[in-house]
């Protein structure tokens, strides 16, 4: 591989769409067991909802079927009563609001091979086909996650379903995202994508952004530079990314192009393996000032002239401030002719100015051990 260095662009996009690549055949590859067990767990949630089963059975249905189940196929996992009354939620909370419940035949118990049991069409059950197909793809236990935490909204959970899918999320990163309101914030920036992207790459654009972005995995001191945030940034480079969303290939911080007879320094510089562009994004601590956009839309077309290629989309840009003022913000879009968003951000983990101070180095600690011994 001659001739191969670690800055080559093109290299480094190539490397993160095989990551994602990857991610998805592992995700597919358990996937048909998964959506077997996923249909038959839909249909007996189906059908405890369809025979108002609680209430015709007794308050100890769940004990009784958990205990019937279990009888009858010895060897099968997942009829615990919790997990029984998972299976109803997971019917109720997914089920179209537009689906008609199916009406529960019984076989008549004198007829032979009759069961008394609801009749079901084909392997999977007529219900099943109502789930939404992305919902095969989720283990059972981040679907049990989503109900816990998404209250009886659909299209919630139905979000953070497609997302896990999307990017592969463990169950603790999913509760990760669940936690910091993903749904609320994802693709909320103000941009002016709509008017200066072509469709559908303006609405693509957009979805790529959130507003606020949550740095709560960073601690800093209070009274934080620019410096002192970007360095914090890069310094936790795997959640920031995590954050930014997938797509997000690193290039640089402080990267520098040449712009007439001056070097110009991108705070950071990303490529969106999805978007097929370049982002340049700025971060500053302070309020959203509109002169921001003049240097951030310079950046922009600088990145237009001087990296992008014939196979590369427009380069967009992204100015993450510390607050905004909305109507400042979208005429200052307005005012732009370059692709641009703007958000804020959030930070909860913020050290007292005298902390460091207070601190021992490592010399003081090791000089304590010795004089211990």
């Amino acid at each position: 591989m001659s001739g191969l260095t670690k800055s080559d662009e093109s290299y480094a996009r190539w490397i993160a769409e095989l990551k994602d690549r990857y991610r998805t055949s592992q995700i597919k590859a358990a996937s048909s067991v998964n959506s077997n067990i996923l249909a038959f767990y839909w249909s007996l949630g189906r059908d405890i909802v369809a025979r108002d089963a609680e209430n015709t059975y007794g308050s100890d249905f769940y004990s009784t079927l958990s205990t019937d189940l279990r009888r009858a196929i010895p060897n099968a996992n997942g009829f615990s009563q919790s997990n029984l009354r998972y299976m109803k939620r997971f019917y109720m909370l997914f089920a179209s609001p537009l689906e008609n419940l199916p009406q529960l035949e019984e076989d008549s118990p004198e007829a032979p091979g009759g069961t008394g049991l609801a009749r079901e069409e084909g392997p999977a059950s007529k219900g099943a086909a109502c789930v939404d197909p992305i919902l095969s793809s989720v283990p059972w236990g981040h679907i049990r996650q989503i109900i816990d935490k998404c209250k009886g909204d659909r299209d919630m959970a139905l979000f953070y379903a497609h997302k896990t899918v999307e990017n592969g999320w463990s169950r603790a990163v999913l509760a990760n995202q669940i936690g910091s309101r993903l749904y609320e914030r994802q693709g909320k920036a103000l941009t002016n994508f709509s008017a200066r992207l072509p469709a559908p790459r303006s609405d693509l654009a957009q979805e790529i952004t959130k507003d606020p972005y949550q740095f709560d995995f960073l601690t800093i001191r209070e009274g934080y530079d620019e410096a002192e945030l970007k360095k914090a940034l890069m310094d936790n480079i795997q959640q920031f990314l995590l954050e930014l969303g997938t797509g997000f290939a690193y290039i640089g911080r402080e990267f520098e192009v040449r712009v007439g007879n001056r070097d110009k320094f991108f705070d950071m510089l990303f490529y969106h393996t999805r978007l097929h562009c370049y982002v340049v994004l700025e971060v500053k601590v302070g309020e959203f000032d509109s002169s921001d956009m003049g240097q951030l839309g310079t950046y922009v077309v600088a990145a237009n002239h001087k990296l992008r290629t014939d196979v590369d989309g427009p380069t967009i840009g992204l100015l993450v401030c510390k607050g905004l003022d909305k109507v400042e913000a979208q005429y200052a879009l307005e005012a732009s002719s370059q692709p641009i968003g703007i958000s804020g951000y959030e930070l909860s983990k913020l050290l007292p100015e005298d902390f460091k101070g207070s601190l021992p180095t490592i010399e003081e600690i090791e000089r304590e051990l010795e004089e211990q011994e």
